[in-house]
């Protein structure tokens, strides 16, 4: 029986966002594939968006990720990388992301991945399928205890 999460209001989280360690486990699979399986993640909360999982790469199935030259710019954590998943003869473009020189407030994340819960196959979080952000450019993982309503949502984007 996955343990039940509590509730919490994503309007309640902070901007600028915060880290912070979770002990829950985080499972990511592809294709069949349990690409990521961890109990030592953090997650980055952000006022209106669900969290992002970012996990390490000692507990990712790393021969599957493929870097990729797409970089982004965020304004809290800097430049962030991009990854291509390859299973077989199949590759899914921009799966995953990392920042491998963070600010210094997001140091713990360095070289952790965050996976777009859309792109993958299912996400877990504690046991329960994760429902993805809305939104193409969000990464956020949506459980059942988060109270909305969420960023990405149409007429959002001006949050």
């Amino acid at each position: 029986m996955p343990h039940p999460l509590p509730p919490e209001s994503v309007w309640d989280y902070p901007r600028p966002p915060r880290v912070e360690p979770t002990e829950h486990l985080i499972e990511v699979y592809i294709q069949g594939v349990c690409l990521a399986r961890t109990q030592n993640a953090y997650r980055v909360l952000e006022t209106s968006h669900p969290p992002v999982y970012y996990l390490p790469p000692q507990d990712i199935q790393m021969q599957y990720l493929r870097p990729n030259p797409h970089r982004s710019f965020c304004e809290w954590k800097g430049q962030a990388n991009y990854y291509d998943v390859q299973i077989g003869n199949q590759v899914l473009r921009d799966v995953a992301w990392s920042y491998a020189q963070p600010t210094d407030v997001f140091r713990a994340i360095q070289n952790y991945l965050a996976f777009y819960a859309q792109k993958c196959e299912r996400c877990l979080v504690a046991g329960e399928v994760v429902t993805p952000q809305p939104g193409e450019f969000y990464g956020g993982w949506i459980t059942k205890n988060l109270v909305g309503p969420f960023k990405g949502q149409p007429g959002s984007w001006g949050w």
